[in-house]
């Protein structure tokens, strides 16, 4: 019986054969300096770049490649590490696949597998990981024993909210099962061969890149950073092959333990190479190995409940009921009540059953959640209400968007079908403000309107309460408040970063306001956010404070001296990775561009998002470029420093669109302009800068007015 080192030898060679082949077959066809190059990524192959820092763009390359390759994996060095050669095996697949993307074409396009996950969707995973709300990935390899088997286990880690990649057999195994697959409800297809690994090894070594900044080519620190901060393992089902025993070397060499049911005793590695004949306890066996740490909230409703559904989309042809704010009376609202006014889990329905529905299976839905508790504070009303929308989209066959009373949620026929109903919105809703903030909640108690009368009435109160807040959050500014907050939740993957949260100025991700920060804080006060004073004073023009400089110093672990909240050229705040947008200077005309993460066409600066978000990240500080959030685009605090929102030249339409109404009124207070937003370029005008500045001229957009950037 051959040895694990001779398999892997085995299997690695097998690969390093097949690279050849389809070298050799690109190279029939393409010259040497032919682009090679997946799509939307600015980390060109990302195992071969991360490993040893050269980027390989052309045919010629990957050809030069194959050297360095073939002296990590070959027999003759079998007292090389035998893991090493596990991840030259990686990259061997990753020739392999990288080959089929010559000429931009998509080679899974039409089929039930994605291949190679974009940049913005690696970086989309930065919040909810440095949450715990995905508390790691696992790999799927092979074929489950049968379709219902398969659909079982997918679905055991899906209610766990652990991200699935799946290679090989068990993709249609689980498309057959009726499993719904894709990036938005977490369940990846990858590809139908083990070569196909390459594209997961390669979302863990960009994680290493984008959130701990770690240069390319610098083996041994990222093989350190994936394993004590990406959480993934391997579950390959029996027989298992070379190829897959090479290939699970390479994901031990991260300290991805790999869990089979093939059993054989010639191969066991305790801790990483773990026999589990009973495949009914691969999810027990690898939360045990990975030390996974399993968010559970109990919620009492007929369907699964897991983050990983946050992102379903329900079509109309699968819905069996929406609640659409734009049409009917709808909304969501949380009410600070006496304690005598609030009975602790009542869950009340005042109105017909959602099965009562108008034309188009319209309904009303109102949700009002009132609570007290000796901590609550009124401010944390809407911090609450901004949660619906995450805790909502986690019911299985329920989406949900919009805010306050334009909201639309859908629900499923298949979620109506297995007892879904409208009380069970509120046993969501209570479930999740008890268990997340318990320590300013004491009772809770939710009444689901559907009632159309009864909905008209709760509407035209919750907007006097909504009309109060907007009245109490413009009066929110840096200057009324006497503290900031800090956040540091994403150094869980980038050890430096920290955000400085002010009103005026929210986190980066676009997930924490300072009202969420304070929350955050009354909820923990040893937590990731804490209070960062304002003492100190040292230059309001790019607003630097002492005390502010002191806390980043602190909280970067010494890594950080100096930070300015308002501008982009003096020692900015720096960036983790998973921001919403990302600003960058635009030298011809002397402004910024800013592109969000969904945007993945070129940019005026000649490049993508993903190649700006490159030059950023991992919490370090670079002047001339800044990642934030969409919100801050119209804050009056935007690059204060370097002349505020008259700097931006260009937007992506969609965002510009978004914020257009909040961008139009800021540049109308500041400098008395109307519709800005109709002075800056977007895609439509022009991807190119000296287009770009004809266009600006033409529209007398005022950064022309301007002192030069540099």
């Amino acid at each position: 019986m051959a040895t694990l080192i001779e398999r892997v030898f085995s299997g690695a060679d097998e690969m390093y054969e097949k690279a050849e082949k389809a070298l050799a077959e690109a190279a029939a066809k393409y010259d040497d300096s032919t682009p090679v190059a997946y799509p939307d990524t600015a980390y060109y192959l990302e195992c071969l770049y991360a490993m040893t820092g050269r980027k390989n763009q052309t045919l010629g390359e990957l050809k030069e490649s194959m050297e360095w390759i073939k002296s990590q994996m070959t027999r003759e060095k079998r007292t090389h590490d035998v893991f090493t050669s596990g991840i030259a095996t990686a990259c061997a697949a990753e020739v392999i696949e990288a080959v089929k993307y010559i000429g931009g074409v998509n080679p899974y396009e039409g089929t039930l597998y994605n291949g190679h996950m974009s940049d913005a969707d690696v970086r989309e995973l930065g919040v909810p990981l440095v949450t715990g709300d995905i508390p790691g990935f696992v790999l799927f390899i092979g074929a489950a024993p049968s379709d219902e088997k398969a659909a079982e286990l997918i679905k055991s880690y899906q209610s766990k909210s652990i991200y699935v990649f799946l290679i090989g057999e068990i993709i249609e195994q689980a498309n057959r099962a009726g499993v719904k697959m894709g990036h938005s409800v977490r369940i990846f297809p990858v590809g139908p061969d083990v070569h196909d690994a390459t594209h997961v090894i390669s979302v863990a070594v960009r994680v290493a890149l984008i959130f701990g900044g770690h240069e390319p080519g610098d083996y041994e620190a990222i093989k350190r950073y994936t394993f004590e901060r990406v959480n993934a393992a391997v579950n390959a089902f029996e027989p298992v092959n070379d190829l897959t025993v090479a290939c699970g070397g390479g994901a031990i060499a991260y300290g991805f333990p790999v869990i089979t049911n093939d059993d054989n005793d010639m191969w066991r590695v305790p801790k990483s190479l773990i026999v589990q004949p009973d495949i009914d306890k691969f999810v027990d066996t690898t939360i045990e190995a990975r030390g996974l740490k399993i968010k559970v909230t109990n919620v009492d409703i007929p369907v699964a409940y897991a983050n990983a559904f946050e992102g379903e989309i329900i079509r109309k042809a699968d819905m069996f009921a929406e609640a659409n704010g734009t049409t009917n009376d709808c909304l969501e609202l949380v009410r600070t009540a006496d304690a005598a006014h609030v009975v602790d889990h009542k869950i009340e329905v005042v109105g017909p059953e959602i099965d009562v529905r108008q034309p188009k299976n319209q309904i009303n839905l109102c949700m009002v959640v009132d609570v007290c508790g000796k901590k609550m504070q009124p401010d944390f009303e809407p911090v609450f209400e901004r949660k619906f929308h995450a805790w909502i989209n986690c019911i299985e066959g329920v989406m949900h968007t919009g805010q306050r009373d334009l909201i639309r949620v859908r629900i499923s026929n298949a979620t109506y079908e297995a007892g879904f109903r409208a009380e069970h919105f509120g046993e969501v809703l209570y479930a999740k403000i008890k268990s997340e903030f318990e320590s300013v909640v004491d009772k809770c108690q939710v009444t689901i309107y559907t009632d159309p009368e009864k909905c008209k009435e709760i509407r035209a109160e919750a907007n006097k309460i909504y009309d109060k807040r907007d009245e109490r959050l413009v009066s929110l500014t840096d200057e009324t408040v006497n503290e900031f907050y800090s956040c540091v939740m994403c150094q869980a993957f980038s050890p430096s970063h920290v955000c400085i949260v002010t009103p005026e100025r929210l986190g980066l991700c676009g997930a924490v306001s300072w009202l969420d920060a304070k929350a955050t804080y009354e909820l923990d006060n040893n937590g990731p956010c804490r209070i960062v004073t304002k003492g100190g004073l040292i230059d309001e023009r790019v607003g630097r404070w002492e005390d502010v400089d002191e806390a980043v110093h602190m909280y970067s672990q010494g890594a950080l001296e100096h930070v300015t909240l308002y501008s982009i050229m003096e020692d900015p705040m720096t960036s983790c990775g998973c921001f919403e947008c990302i600003c960058g200077i635009e030298p011809y005309s002397n402004g910024v561009v800013i592109v969000n993460r969904e945007h993945n066409a070129m940019t005026p600066l000649g490049m993508t998002f993903s190649e700006m978000a490159s030059m950023t990240g991992g919490g370090v500080q670079t002047p001339g470029f800044m990642g934030h959030g969409k919100h801050f685009i119209a804050s009056k605090k935007f690059m204060k420093a370097e002349g505020g929102v008259a700097r931006i030249v260009w937007l992506p339409k969609a965002l510009k669109e978004a914020v257009a109404d909040k961008l139009n009124a800021t540049a109308k207070e500041l400098y008395g302009i109307d519709n800005f937003t109709d002075m800056i370029g977007d895609e439509t005008v022009t991807e190119d800068p000296e287009q770009l500045l004809a266009f600006l001229t033409e529209k007398g957009h005022p950064v022309l007015g301007l002192e030069p950037l540099m």
